[in-house]
């Protein structure tokens, strides 16, 4: 199979992964279920995936890729951390409070095994992470403020109780013009604190 029909057949099974999770939840979502609903064999599954973790993981890390790429690229070529940070931040926001992250974070809330949840934290937020605190220390150099200070700071202003709140329908995806116009005033607000901390030994 070359790249771009493996790659299709990827994309059809992870909609029938999407499709089945949001009617059984991630309990009663089975590899055999998948393959039945996407048309490929049990063994295709398991021998790209490992397992159904294996395959939720590799869903959350195709949701957080272009958020991955962005933050790694700024990284490797030392682009401007301030740029970075700002091109980043609404792709960043729209990809968690889009679909795919909600009805992942929905089943993951209902599953009582946690097995969901290890593996959204697997691959989404133990790899983006370090990658936003990369930015970050660049951003805090010469400051008193850390990395994962800077860090949680962002995040907090950014995103605040918006996913919670689209998780239990409480609120509704955010525009592009939305998502960016929030960015933008978290930014802001993130730059009064960041500019205004003690220098060391200040």
């Amino acid at each position: 199979m070359d790249d771009e029909k493996r790659k299709q057949r990827h994309e059809q099974i992870c909609r029938a992964a999407y499709e089945l999770l949001a009617t059984h939840g991630y309990g009663g979502t089975s590899m055999l279920y998948i393959a039945r609903a996407a048309k490929a064999s049990n063994e295709t599954l398991y021998r790209w995936y490992g397992d159904k973790d294996g395959l939720f993981r590799t869903m959350v890390r195709d949701n957080a890729a272009e958020t991955r790429q962005m933050l790694s690229e700024a990284l490797s070529a030392q682009a401007d951390p301030r740029q970075a940070l700002e091109r980043v931040a609404p792709v960043f926001l729209a990809m968690l409070l889009g679909e795919r992250a909600i009805l992942l974070n929905r089943a993951a809330a209902a599953d009582p095994s946690g097995a969901l949840g290890a593996a959204i934290s697997a691959g989404g937020r133990n790899e983006i992470m370090p990658l936003f605190e990369g930015v970050m220390a660049r951003i805090c150099e010469g400051k008193t403020v850390s990395a994962k200070q800077a860090t949680q700071w962002f995040l907090g202003l950014l995103i605040g109780d918006l996913q919670i709140r689209r998780v239990i329908n409480d609120a509704p995806a955010l525009s592009e013009a939305e998502a960016q116009a929030r960015s933008n005033a978290a930014l802001e607000v993130f730059y009064r604190l960041i500019d205004g901390s003690p220098q060391p030994g200040g």
